[in-house]
């Protein structure tokens, strides 16, 4: 059975699964907080350990004056004046709801992630599939460092050293990094203005690191690139940049070096990269299982509240990789010389074989065909530009990780009140164009990827995850959209290297 299918399939089983739990079996809000009527609010008298409130930062002797129920930071005019009128409001909650409680001195109001009571019925029938889920996450963290590094180390040494080789490289890369940094804005203007995250019951427990990294500014990022240990990067998931910087350099720095080291060094990445490509197709064979025991336990704890932001996650990548296929990258071609529906029509087959296999690596043989028999590219041109393409230029993939983020960024910004600043919006453009470079052309690559953008910023992985559910049907159109701008780019890169691919709209009828 086709792996969509089986995601598919998955996607229901842990849907149902998790209704039968949140229906069934009894599940009890709690926050870790007691409390006693005292003069002016509730006093607090105990916080649990490990306990929503203690995550909080709220501290024993605590007089809580106000509380509200929802997304928004503003309390309500109604004031809890006793412990039972606060317990009333605790019972009153639902499973990762956010309770907002304003204090009697000077303290902003404060957030709290209401939770199932620890050892209730429920807590007990799901915590198999929380601890599934968490080793899944696990592995996915585990190729995060590797795929980056190789890959961009293979993508970069791949230009080679010669002197037209390196000047089609550079056209090529030029190409590359523009169209992603194009669709990467993209993204970011259509997530901001329909803010999908924003009042979302995704259930997510915020993140005290997001604080620091939301008040950095654009040259801290700078500074924060460059690593003064670069095997201290390769530890820590949220060193990413540093990682990414690394690779680039190295990458360059193989091309400069003499025979036999350069062939060596790049026969070393290139083998080291396939190994991994080979490791990364084995666990996201596993994305069934995770999507079905993620599901299990999200719906299982918070319902079905969160399909609906999640439809709207969807429509704006869908929205922005529309907008970025049939404007951007035609434009381009136009701009070029090339006829984009002619060439539209000419890449049919290879659009085709991305939809259906979600793999820019997989579709590269008939893209190599399809490029050169009927859009008419020389093989010179070809068989540089598309296999580099497959592995550096992720149009797509830049686009839905921005918006993925955003959209998580936003979500927390409502439930932690943590500003969602230019600066972090700037480290996300960055991160997500840096990262598509380093995205391995098969299916689902771009969640790993997003996982490296969302560790650099200090949120929680577990909402990359998440994202599992809706992921199936993104990633293929994600890599039509990479592969129709691979093709796009060996139209161009042709053109100014004096060939003559598709100019009539009507050619493409005339190829065979």
């Amino acid at each position: 059975m086709k792996l969509h299918w089986r995601i598919l399939i998955a996607l229901l089983a842990g849907v149902a699964v998790g209704g039968v739990f949140q229906t069934a079996l009894d599940a009890p809000p709690w926050i870790g907080l007691s409390v006693q009527a005292g003069d002016g609010g509730d006093v607090v008298v105990a916080v649990e350990a490990d306990s929503p409130a203690a995550t909080a930062g709220l501290r024993v002797g605590d007089v809580i004056r106000g509380a509200s129920l929802g997304q928004a930071g503003a309390l309500s005019d109604r004031d809890v004046v006793d412990a039972n009128r606060f317990r009333q409001e605790i019972a009153g909650a639902e499973l990762g709801q956010v309770l907002w409680l304003g204090f009697t001195d000077e303290r902003p109001p404060v957030p709290v992630t209401v939770r199932m009571e620890p050892g209730c019925q429920r807590a007990e029938w799901l915590r198999p599939f929380a601890f599934l889920a968490d080793i899944f996450l696990a592995l996915l963290k585990m190729l995060i460092v590797p795929i980056i590094l190789t890959s961009i180390i293979t993508g970069v040494a791949g230009v080679g050293a010669g002197k037209a080789l390196r000047r089609m490289g550079l056209k090529t890369f030029a190409y590359y990094i523009g169209t992603s940094l194009l669709a990467v804005l993209v993204g970011q203007v259509l997530v901001n203005l329909v803010r999908p995250g924003e009042g979302a019951a995704l259930g997510l427990a915020p993140s005290d690191e997001f604080k620091t990294v939301a008040g950095q500014s654009f040259w801290d990022v700078i500074k924060r690139m460059i690593p003064t240990n670069v095997f201290d990067a390769f530890g820590d998931n949220r060193a990413m940049l540093q990682v990414i910087f690394f690779a680039l350099l190295f990458g360059y720095f193989v091309t400069q070096v003499a025979e036999p080291h350069r062939s060596r060094m790049k026969g070393l990445f290139e083998a080291a990269f396939e190994v991994m490509m080979k490791m990364a197709g084995w666990v996201l064979s596993l994305i069934p299982y995770g999507v079905f025991v993620l599901l299990v336990k999200v719906v299982g704890e918070t319902g079905f509240g969160l399909f609906k932001p999640l439809g709207l996650y969807m429509a704006v990548v869908a929205g922005g990789l529309l907008f970025h296929a049939v404007i951007t990258l035609p434009a381009l071609l136009k701009l070029g010389g090339v006829s984009p529906l002619g060439w539209f029509k000419a890449m049919g087959p290879a659009l085709m074989t991305a939809f259906s296999t979600s793999s820019s690596s997989m579709t590269l043989p008939v893209s190599l065909d399809t490029v050169e028999r009927r859009g008419r590219v020389s093989n010179k041109t070809t068989s540089f530009v598309l296999p580099l393409g497959a592995t550096i230029n992720m149009d797509g993939t830049a686009l839905y990780e921005c918006v993925g983020v955003i959209f998580l960024a936003q979500y927390y910004q409502g439930v932690s009140d943590f500003p969602l600043t230019l600066g972090v919006q700037v480290q996300v453009v960055l991160m997500a164009l840096l990262a598509s470079v380093g995205a391995a052309g098969i299916p689902s690559a771009g969640l790993v990827m997003m996982l490296t953008i969302l560790g650099t910023l200090g949120l929680p992985v577990e909402g990359a995850a998440l994202l599992l559910a809706v992921d199936r049907p993104l990633d293929m159109l994600r890599t039509v959209v990479n592969v129709w701008s691979d093709s796009c780019g060996a139209a161009l890169v042709a053109r100014s290297e004096g060939e003559t691919p598709l100019l009539e709209a009507g050619a493409a009828a005339n190829t065979s």
